[in-house]
């Protein structure tokens, strides 16, 4: 039985981790904003102490996101290294993505504008990851393409970066978070996965 922190557990992909988690056998602590604020780092130490894995699957829609997500990832690699979490799995966006060497899909001059400050924001934290030395191990999971809604728990996917890739269920995205806290097989890396 492996102890996970979900910070963000209220949103979809948080809940559905949780449950998937839970489901495993694994003990798990849902947090959401109201119960552990993700930019404070003391709080952070605090609510994680004896876990062994923590996962980010942030979202404030009233944050300044071009503070939040860099400020959140610091907080949480400072937070969690006190308290001795070894591992952070962060929930990224597709469009993060490289499709190709050097090419990501947020990179596109046909990407929609509107969507790139929350975009570059989210890519603002994740190079915080990358740029880390201290604290947990990381890894970045999203899909590779959209979510599908209203999908159900096939218990399948696929590894993929292709952004026409089959949708994934919330549900299926859970069972890969859960499965790469379990197999570890993916580290300081961004992987996406897809539906089958």
């Amino acid at each position: 039985m492996t102890t996970i922190a979900i910070f963000g557990a209220g949103g979809t992909a948080g809940t559905a981790i949780a449950a998937e988690a839970r489901a495993r056998g694994h003990r798990v602590t849902a947090l959401t904003h109201a119960q552990a604020d993700a930019t404070d780092a003391d709080r952070i130490a605090e609510v994680t102490a004896g876990h062994d894995v923590a996962v980010s699957s942030l979202y404030d829609e009233h944050a300044d996101h071009a503070t939040f997500y860099p400020a959140a990832t610091r907080a949480l690699l400072d937070g969690l290294g006190r308290a001795g979490v070894g591992r952070l799995v962060h929930v990224g966006l597709s469009v993060l993505l490289e499709t190709a060497p050097g090419v990501r899909g947020v990179d596109d001059p046909g990407f929609n504008p509107d969507w790139l400050p929350f975009c570059l924001a989210h890519d603002a934290g994740a190079q915080v990851l990358r740029a880390s030395t201290t604290g947990p191990d990381w890894v970045i999971v999203s899909p590779s393409g959209d979510f599908d809604r209203e999908g159900t728990r096939t218990g399948h996917y696929e590894l993929s970066t292709s952004p026409d890739a089959t949708r994934l269920s919330y549900a299926d995205f859970a069972v890969a978070v859960v499965d790469e806290i379990e197999s570890r097989k993916h580290d300081r890396v961004h992987f996406g996965v897809a539906g089958v």
